[in-house]
């Protein structure tokens, strides 16, 4: 019995310094910072908590949907991509995957997320008879064009977006140019969000891409307005509407499919840090949470370090159950 209490006692003294060791040899890692809010608030906290929690050496790199994982897939870096928006890179990412480049550290990050179209809740109201996209596409005249008034005008994703590939293509296959449309590109997040604010601000019918959660989505009440058709496959989306316009030559008509969120890593992240890897498993953000962390970034033009520090002083109850007390202890101690 003594023999096996101080095995016991030697397993425990044995497993704090291979854990200590781990956290040393976590080491210099990359973390994908992207242009939207939610992703750039949970890339800054995951490099407070991967810092101070797991000793790990955090460098912010500037990324988006496409362009992180197609670095991620061909270069191994950034290490960490904490919100990626699967359907734009759904293929590749799979097989990316399955030869083990990438590994997929949780699906679902945020509750509560959504991508689709979407009018003002004063639209719906004053025309009750737009109940569908379908709908909508018979009324072009209701959402005019600046340029053009004779046109209406459907507000898509900036270049470069994921998502911009699958409005271009969904654009085509609803045939919206011959039914009087025109596809805008916002040419970016802040063209995107000051599209949809100055329509709500002056009582304008606008149409358009957005996601959820989002605080412009939360303080407008945006209505997502279901397509009126159902979702025509994953052939269909995966092998072409999420694809180049050159790629997919016959786009199908179809809902928008599920929006599937993960936090993916390089197996080299996996490989050297792999104790984080239970950290990102746990780490889920309630999406009543994160509303109200982009309605305080929105309101307070914080940006993620700042908006990392307030979560933290806001949520210590969440965070502290992503982690274990000791890695919690040294995080809290930190800040």
């Amino acid at each position: 019995m003594k023999f096996k209490k101080l095995t016991g006692i030697s397993i425990a003294s044995a497993m704090t310094v291979l854990g200590s060791s781990a956290f040393a040899d976590c080491g210099d890692i990359t973390m994908a910072d992207m242009s939207w809010p939610s992703a750039t608030l949970m890339a800054n906290v995951d490099k407070i908590i991967l810092e101070a929690g797991y000793g790990c050496s955090v460098e912010m790199v500037v990324g988006a949907t496409t362009t992180t994982f197609a670095s991620m897939n061909e270069k191994g870096a950034p290490d960490v991509a904490g919100e990626l928006w699967i359907n734009a890179v759904r293929e590749p990412l799979n097989a990316a995957m399955a030869e083990g480049r990438l590994h997929s550290a949780l699906k679902g990050p945020i509750t509560d997320l959504g991508e689709g179209w979407w009018i003002p809740p004063f639209t719906a109201e004053k025309h009750p008879e737009l109940k569908t996209v379908l709908d909508i596409l018979d009324h072009p005249e209701l959402f005019p064009d600046k340029e053009d008034p004779s046109k209406g005008a459907f507000i898509g994703c900036p270049a470069g977006w994921g998502c911009q590939l699958s409005n271009i293509n969904l654009f085509r296959a609803f045939e919206m140019e011959k039914k009087g449309w025109v596809l805008i590109d916002p040419g970016s997040q802040a063209g995107l969000d000051g599209s949809l604010i100055k329509a709500n601000e002056r009582g304008d019918n606008w149409f358009g891409y957005y996601w959820a959660p989002t605080s412009i989505i939360g303080k407008y009440g945006m209505k997502l307005m279901p397509f009126g058709v159902p979702f025509a496959g994953n052939d269909n989306w995966d092998g072409c509407i999420a694809k180049a316009e050159q790629d997919c030559d016959d786009p199908k008509p179809s809902s928008w499919t599920e929006s599937e969120v993960h936090t993916v890593v390089t197996d080299s992240f996996k490989a050297k840090a792999g104790v984080a890897m239970d950290y990102f498993a746990k780490r889920v953000y309630p999406g009543s949470v994160m509303g109200a962390m982009l309605v305080y970034m929105e309101e307070e033009q914080a940006d993620g370090p700042d908006a990392a520090a307030e979560f933290m002083s806001r949520h210590e109850d969440l965070w502290m159950q992503w982690v274990p007390a000791d890695v919690a202890a040294k995080v809290k101690s930190s800040l």
